[in-house]
């Protein structure tokens, strides 16, 4: 327990010396020795833990925002989860903003959706439960369908294109995921 707790520590060192330099410039320009001069590591002890910088960002990415969807992964707790994330990522723009503009698109894709995935999947389940007859596929493609349009989501609003507070955003997720499963309620005839 003791290494594990140590390790824990030294990533979140790692974490906030990396945050610091990303709110100054974009992560490209970033480099491993610099995280570690500004926490007071070395090399040996970054590369330990990360293989690499975007082994870092991804780490952060899971243990702050991702933590805060699965910590409230129910029916009637989801809202909760994704308000928070939606904080964290208003607290923490400049950082997260430099992460989009240094890693791309695709890459903010892949880092959510793999994290973000499963949660959606529970939470589209658990909503259409009591729909008679419902698909497995058409489950997945809701799970699909929705971990990509809330990383659409997440990525408008960070470079400013969606202007809604997020409280707005989360009460327009939930009417669209509440008109999902009342159409699909009327389709299977229920």
């Amino acid at each position: 327990m003791p290494n594990e707790l140590s390790s824990e520590i030294t990533k979140k060192m790692l974490c906030a010396s990396l945050k610091k330099l990303m709110a100054k410039k974009p992560l490209h320009k970033i480099s491993v020795r610099e995280i570690t001069e500004g926490c007071g590591l070395n090399r040996q002890t970054f590369y330990y833990h990360f293989e690499d910088i975007f082994g870092l960002v991804k780490w952060m990415c899971q243990e702050e925002a991702i933590k805060l969807l699965a910590e409230h992964d129910g029916i009637l707790i989801w809202q909760d989860g994704l308000l928070q994330l939606f904080k964290y990522l208003e607290e923490n723009k400049a950082v997260c903003l430099c992460i989009l503009n240094s890693i791309g698109h695709r890459h903010l894709k892949n880092l959510l959706y793999h994290d973000i995935h499963d949660i959606i999947r529970r939470a589209v389940f658990s909503f259409g439960k009591d729909i008679p007859d419902k698909s497995e596929e058409y489950g997945e493609f809701l799970t699909h369908f929705y971990t990509i349009s809330l990383a659409g989501i997440i990525e408008s609003w960070l470079s400013g294109d969606m202007k809604q507070t997020p409280e707005e955003l989360i009460g327009l997720i939930d009417i669209t995921l509440k008109d999902q499963i009342r159409g699909a309620r009327e389709r299977m005839g229920k």
